[in-house]
């Protein structure tokens, strides 16, 4: 009720009332009298009496509002004198929080505030102003008066003044700043402090300081103790003398007590007359820690970047030479002298495709293709092609926990995987031994840290691939999972093996870790998600690459079907454009996505099937199919790129029904893909 009297101008019901109050009169002694007609009675006394009802609601409407601004009027009136000479910040609120009144000193703080809200003056130390004043004014209006802290150690306080009026005030907190220690009380405190004068002198030092510095050091130059400061020691003391505020700590190094031993130095000014200082030293050797694992952390992220892009443009390459190859091979017979060299180029170009696909799973941007997994299942299959690995000298053994949770992974990468850190535990092994492989539940029941990972809370299945060998050195154990580090010997190892692996399982949503001691063995422990859901995933059972060489007389033209292909590299789009022309499609070029809207420009154009690289100069190839969808919808697409599927705004592709197609890919592939399309729309 309260909302819809305040959305009633005041005064309206009064006004009405008087209006109408003539016609009530009139209506009652026209029928009381009888002079209205039989007809019109029942409607007429209807009418008088909605009117007369109007007239008690305007009336009491009118009256309770005249009421209360009578009150709000006489209690500002009273309040007024107390304001104009109040010393602090105070205002006069009506239940809303509209500033009715405001002191001096609130004048002066926050400006003309008269008719606003009073979370406008309070939105500068509050970030949800509207919040904290309806609180307090609620407060206010049920047990008489409120506090508030800000958070700039002030304190706002209400007190309810009667007729929905609240008076504010603004009270200032005294910080009342410490009292500075007497140097005689040093040599008692728990942290090590130094006194020095202002040309660096040491006069001083409590007995915590030996082991940051060492014993003896009163009279030497701080020069002596500490160093790493990068800039001159004087000029670091004049600047904490004649500072405002302290200077931000340093973090320096104490080669007293070891090279590595990194400390935090602290100057505050303990007598400015006798220029002296005081030095507070602290353990910095976890902030270096954690600087070094977040400097490791970037290195990482940008030489996964890199990888990704390198690959992409690999890809591209690899692309126009394993096709061109492919359109050569078709004009060449098996017993031609010139095929061999040939299949020598096809083959090493699918060597270079699976390195590429190396630096895709460090990157952590190559396709999956994940499906419910049992790893006792997947490891049974998986060991007899691991004692043949593993040769002669070296025992295997499988050891799984009954029951054993499924996961959701791709289990030709998973396979990758455990192959890799067996060959490795198998190299590391020389003169035989054994590798233990064993699977088992783990529930983590808290976040755990594990080195520079945080395993969630959650339920895992840990894969755990241990040896006997001669274990890693602790210094290179945290380069291990680095792209391109390897410590075999030149031509044994590309150094892409342990970084494959880790992509792989961090792609997978996994962590992995290393344990390893010098002369006992090493263990890598990978934990994987329990996957608990009860559906399972149908999986392309195709193998991911497969050349299949056509037949040249096979090339013939099915019916006149068009294809607009779309790629900024010219040896790609060359390659495609022939072998879809070798097919019997016709086929429009285009460079950009933006030639490719002007060539959809006509109108009389037929075009069946859009084919896009996906990473593009201007339009990407998603951003200008959507154009061209607009005008010519039900038009199927294939995007084909050097990256994966992710690269569609986060692995969702937006683009209905369209395919896509990996590159570097064959001849064939293209062929049987763009098939495919096309006979669907058949």
């Amino acid at each position: 009720m309260s909302k819809i009297l305040d959305r009633v101008p005041r005064n309206a019901g009064l006004i009405v009332t008087l209006l109408t109050l003539p016609v009530v009169i009139g209506e009652i002694w026209l029928f009381a009298s009888g002079h209205r007609p039989n007809i019109m009675a029942g409607w007429s006394l209807i009418a008088a009496i909605c009117v007369l009802c109007w007239f008690f609601l305007g009336g009491s409407i009118a009256v309770s509002r005249f009421t209360i601004g009578m009150a709000q009027r006489r209690v500002l009136a009273a309040e007024r004198p107390k304001l104009s000479e109040s010393d602090t910040a105070e205002w006069i609120v009506d239940g809303d929080g509209t500033i009715l009144l405001q002191s001096p000193v609130a004048l002066d703080q926050s400006g003309d505030r008269l008719g606003h809200p009073m979370a406008r003056v309070l939105l500068p130390r509050l970030a949800d102003a509207d919040g904290a004043c309806t609180t307090i004014l609620s407060r206010a209006a049920r047990r008489g008066d409120a506090t508030h802290k800000l958070p700039d150690s002030s304190m706002l306080c209400a007190l309810r003044l009667g007729s929905g009026l609240v008076r504010l005030s603004m009270v200032e907190q005294q910080v009342v700043p410490a009292r500075p220690l007497p140097s005689a009380d040093y040599s008692n405190l728990p942290i090590a402090v130094l006194r020095l004068t202002d040309d660096g002198t040491i006069v001083g030092a409590n007995p915590a300081t030996a082991s940051f510095c060492g014993d003896a050091i009163e009279g030497s130059h701080i020069s002596a103790v500490l160093d790493g400061l990068g800039r001159p020691f004087d000029e670091w003391l004049s600047e904490a003398l004649t500072a405002q505020s302290p200077p931000p700590p340093e973090v320096l190094r104490a080669p007293r007590v070891g090279q590595d031993r990194f400390i935090q130095v602290s100057l505050y000014v303990e007598s400015a007359a006798d220029r002296v200082l005081i030095a507070v030293l602290s353990d910095a050797r976890a902030l270096k820690t954690l600087e070094a694992q977040f400097v490791q952390s970037q290195k990482m992220q940008a030489v996964g970047q890199l990888a990704g892009g390198i690959a992409h443009d690999f890809n591209n390459l690899l692309t126009a030479i394993s096709g061109h190859c492919d359109l050569l091979m078709l004009r060449h017979d098996k017993g031609d002298p010139d095929y061999a060299d040939l299949d020598q180029i096809s083959q090493n170009s699918n060597r270079a495709a699976n390195l590429v696909s190396h630096l895709l799973a460090f990157s952590r941007k190559q396709t999956l293709k994940p499906q419910r997994l049992d790893l006792r299942e997947t490891m049974a299959d998986l060991s007899h092609l691991l004692n043949r690995l593993v040769g002669e000298k070296v025992r295997l053994s499988l050891h799984h926990d009954q029951p054993l949770d499924t996961v959701r992974a791709d289990r030709s990468k998973i396979e990758q995987v455990i192959m890799n850190l067996v060959v490795n535990a198998r190299d590391a092994m020389p003169d035989g031994g054994q590798i233990e492989i064993q699977t088992r539940n783990v529930e983590v029941l808290i976040d755990q840290s594990r080195g520079r990972a945080v395993v969630p809370a959650g339920r895992y299945v840990c894969v755990e691939v241990k040896d006997q060998g001669t274990g890693i050195a602790p210094d290179i154990v945290t380069k291990i999972f680095e792209p391109f580090f390897t410590t075999k010997r030149v031509g044994q190892g590309t150094g892409l093996g342990l970084s494959t692996v880790y992509g792989i399982v961090k792609q997978t949503g996994g962590y992995i870790f290393c344990e390893s001691t010098v002369g006992l063995g090493t263990s890598f422990q990978i934990y994987l998600p329990a996957y608990l859901g009860t559906e399972i995933e149908a999986v392309d059972d195709a193998p991911e690459h497969v050349t299949i060489r056509l037949n040249p007389a096979a090339m013939t033209a099915p019916a006149e079907q068009c294809v607009l292909l779309v790629e900024d590299e010219a040896p790609v789009r060359a390659f495609a454009s022939r072998a879809l022309k070798m097919r019997g499609y016709q086929v429009l070029e285009a460079a950009s996505g933006e030639e490719a809207l002007e060539v959809l420009s006509d109108a009389n154009l037929r075009v069946d099937l859009f084919v896009s690289d996906v990473v593009m100069p201007g339009l990407d190839g998603l951003s200008w199919v959507r154009l061209a969808l607009q005008d010519r919808p039900g038009t199927r697409v294939i995007f084909m790129s050097g990256y994966t599927e992710d690269v569609f705004e986060d692995g969702r592709n937006a683009i209905e029904n369209a395919s896509f197609l990996q590159k570097p890919f064959s001849l064939s592939d293209l062929i049987n893909t763009v098939g495919q399309r096309l006979d669907a729309v058949a």
